[in-house]
């Protein structure tokens, strides 16, 4: 997907269009993670689609619970919806940076060749 070590470095155009598709992907998979969190938490444990919602975008962002939950189940599937999104949380932000990071690196293994 990108260029190899001993390839020029991308043109700005195509560094701003992997940046742009990054984003799509990382955005893709954020839309599918929350809209398994509103559905878990719409139908097992009997939040309606805006609290189902906020729990869910509350719960990926990392900022915790906002509603009470009762039964056993539904404290079950937030607990593991938590963990899982944090995950996805963690991967999405690597989907997002991995085009700037690999432009750094190349652009330091570019001034390494300059110098032998």
């Amino acid at each position: 997907m990108f260029e190899r070590k001993k390839d020029k470095i991308a043109l700005r155009t195509v560094f701003i269009r992997r940046i742009i598709l990054s984003l799509i992907l990382a955005g893709a998979l954020i839309l599918m993670v929350l809209s398994v969190g509103i559905a878990g938490y719409h139908w097992i444990a009997n939040l309606n689609f805006v609290d189902a919602l906020l729990e869910a975008s509350m719960i990926l962002g990392g900022m915790g619970p906002v509603s009470l939950l009762t039964t056993n189940m539904a404290k079950i599937f937030a607990s593991l919806y938590a963990l899982f999104s944090g995950i996805v949380f963690i991967g999405a932000l690597g989907i997002v940076f991995s085009p700037i990071v690999h432009r750094m690196l190349h652009n330091f293994h570019l001034d390494e060749e300059d110098i032998e």
